[in-house]
């Protein structure tokens, strides 16, 4: 997670950098898609393959590290990381070669999803893997750099919809109208994780040229839409319910809402005290976990009832 402090006094010692650098937390926006995506795979064929949900599971955590190492790089690159203490590059120092190494996992990742292609004689796993790979490139590589345009939420949605269509493709090779409508709510729950990561940062982003969606709108105002954006997803569940598209047992995400609530509320209070806003991340992504976790508790139930 992210550590901001402004003076070498408070500087966290090496252990604490790196157990920040490694992001651990994180990585649940890998967890949650798998576990989402393999839920409505159970639930619509009964079966799970083993051999496949490991093997996908190992390519989604290369590929989400290759994700993190680059990002590390390309903010080293527009000094918008210059207060990030906890950034590889900075603990390394060495830029090239945490390149190099991200780039290798990348590959790596991709040569595990084309086995699994192989296996299932469908090549769509891997055109999928292949466009969230570009989503995550463009969101901070060169030239594009999308997210210092403030469309960096955007691509967080589609990219993550898509890990989560990704890993249900793993285990059940086509599309149906649950799988849909779970990818899109995972897509903004994660979108909302990367919103909060703004509110802390918002003269190193401006400094760096960086306008995020907190930059452009400001705290307060930025406060208020992820309010709205909490709305916005605990709704989608209930009218993916009514259409039809979730199982009424989806509802049982609903539970969740109290840390949405406790996200919001930490959010108005010290949106505008760098120190203490910086900790939301760790309510929102709390706030995802129990999310995905309870969605795909609710997908399952009705099959284990049959």
């Amino acid at each position: 997670m992210t550590i901001e402090l402004t003076s070498e006094l408070n500087k966290p010692n090496q252990r604490q950098l790196w157990r920040a650098a490694i992001k651990l937390p994180l990585y649940s926006v890998i967890i949650v898609p798998m576990w989402v995506g393999t839920a409505v795979a159970i639930a619509e064929t009964g079966t799970i393959n083993w051999q496949n949900l490991i093997l996908f599971l190992i390519s989604a955590l290369v590929i989400q590290t290759w994700t993190n190492l680059t990002n590390d790089v390309f903010d080293d690159e527009t000094g918008v990381d210059i207060h990030k203490y906890h950034s590889v590059v900075k603990l390394t120092g060495k830029k090239t070669a945490i390149l190099w190494l991200a780039n290798g996992l990348l590959i790596m990742g991709l040569l595990i999803t084309g086995l699994i292609c192989w296996w299932q004689r469908d090549l769509n796993l891997m055109i999928i893997v292949v466009i969230d790979c570009f989503l995550g490139y463009i969101y901070q590589g060169p030239p594009f750099r999308l997210s210092y345009h403030g469309v960096g939420e955007i691509l967080c949605f589609f990219a993550y919809s898509l890990s989560t269509l990704a890993f249900y493709y793993a285990q059940n090779p086509q599309v149906s109208e649950t799988i849909l409508a779970s990818s899109i709510c995972v897509g903004f729950a994660t979108s909302m994780i990367l919103f909060c990561s703004h509110f802390h940062q918002v003269e190193d982003d401006l400094a760096g040229g960086k306008y995020s969606p907190v930059v452009r709108f400001g705290t307060e105002k930025s406060a208020q839409i992820l309010s709205w954006s909490a709305v916005i997803n605990y709704s989608l569940i209930g009218l993916f319910v009514w259409l039809g598209m979730l199982p009424i047992w989806g509802l049982i995400c609903l539970l969740s809402v109290f840390y949405a609530i406790k996200l919001c509320s930490y959010v108005n209070r010290y949106h505008s005290q760098p120190q203490k806003v910086s900790n939301c991340k760790f309510i929102a992504v709390a706030m995802y976990f129990w999310f995905g976790l309870l969605l795909g508790v609710g997908i399952v139930i009705p099959s284990l009832i049959a």
